[in-house]
């Protein structure tokens, strides 16, 4: 067993290092104007998409909670990261309409980013009181709700002097912007913070209260029977995975240059759980695996579809606007019928270098 685990810690170690020099080596070598720039924007878009589907499947893949309101937590993690990290000498020309906006101090993008989580965390403790009562689809319906209910309450003009209204927040701290001693930090800067949180994620997991999440995954009546307290720990796996999707949703305006409420509508959480479903509902690798390959497919691989022109093939009649989809469509189905049950299934990147027990000869223990 200690073998084992430490193993584990090697082989994820390594794994992060890796990613690390990787994403500090194509910071340096691709230019913005390269075909291949778009190889960076996979890394750190995927990086994001990755942490909330990690957090996502704490919820739905660990605990067994149907909630379809991580859209929603990703917004208030956006709005709170951009209202704080805008310089005050630029919120006149953001907050234009409102004249320079309530808030007129500015905070270290750090800790914004951790007050984004916090905030979304808050705002899932309030919504949990009620709805975690609420089992499957009740609880998928309710959560689904609440998110469009804060996309419209962050476009509301009463709100314009925190939220803008419906105008966007920019000149907040990004990615593009962060460096140390002239290297570029843009790629290395999401990874790290994904790695980081989806660490945390998976100590969580392994911990005595992921013992207790899947317990109540498994049988709620059984979990019980044990002394678990099942809306306790709901409750606090809702406000945990709710605590890293703010801030991922505050590392997605990080990587974007604007935050609108229009971005984050209902089809931003169906795809985060299509990632889960891909990846392997229950398993951290596949949740990142497939956020990778699912941003490289629709931001990259597939754009050529759109355009006119894919693998060196032109054909404006066939390929035009909309078709990318209609072949992504293609390729999940394809996925769902062969792989069943996720890139991963349960697994996770140690467990494909751990060695399988040899079998036994046949009659050996008669």
């Amino acid at each position: 067993m200690e073998t084992n685990n430490k193993r584990t810690v090697l082989i994820t170690a390594l794994a992060l290092l890796l990613l690390y020099a990787l994403a500090v080596v194509l910071d340096l070598c691709i230019p913005v104007t390269s075909s291949w720039a778009m190889l960076l924007t996979v890394i750190q878009k995927g990086s994001v998409y990755a942490l909330v589907a990690v957090s996502m499947n704490l919820l739905n893949g660990f605990t067994g909670l149907f909630s379809l309101g991580q859209a929603g937590f990703m917004l208030i993690g956006a709005y709170v990261y951009a209202m704080f990290t805008i310089p005050v000498a630029d919120r006149m020309s953001v907050y234009q309409y409102y004249d320079g906006g309530l808030i007129q101090f500015y905070l270290p993008w750090p800790v914004a980013l951790v007050l984004a989580g916090l905030a979304a965390a808050l705002f899932a403790y309030l919504i949990g009181l009620p709805v975690l009562r609420l089992r499957s689809d009740y609880l998928a319906i309710a959560t689904l709700g609440f998110a469009e209910i804060i996309r419209a309450i962050c476009q509301w003009d009463k709100l314009g002097p925190l939220t803008n209204g419906s105008n966007v927040l920019r000149s907040y701290t990004r990615f593009s912007s962060m460096e140390i001693g002239g290297l570029s930090l843009a790629t290395l800067a999401p990874v790290a913070l994904a790695s980081l949180c989806i660490l945390l994620i998976v100590l969580l997991i392994n911990s005595s209260y992921g013992r207790a999440f899947k317990a109540i995954r498994e049988d709620e009546v059984a979990a019980e029977a044990m002394g678990i307290n099942l809306f306790h720990h709901k409750q606090l796996a809702f406000c945990i995975s709710s605590f890293f999707a703010g801030v991922g949703g505050a590392m997605l305006a990080m990587f974007a240059s604007t935050v609108q409420a229009a971005q984050f509508k209902a089809a931003m959480t169906y795809e985060l759980l299509l990632i889960v479903v891909i990846g392997g509902i229950g398993s951290v690798t596949g949740s990142v695996l497939a956020s990778f390959l699912f941003i490289a497919a629709s931001e990259w691989w597939l754009r050529g579809l759109d355009t006119g022109t894919f693998l060196g093939i032109s054909a404006p009649g066939i390929f035009r606007s909309g078709f990318r989809l209609v072949v992504f469509s293609v390729i999940i189905m394809i996925f769902v019928l062969f792989f069943r049950r996720g890139i991963m299934g349960t697994k996770e990147l140690p467990d494909l270098f751990r060695r399988r027990p040899k079998a036994g000869r046949k009659g050996a223990s008669q």
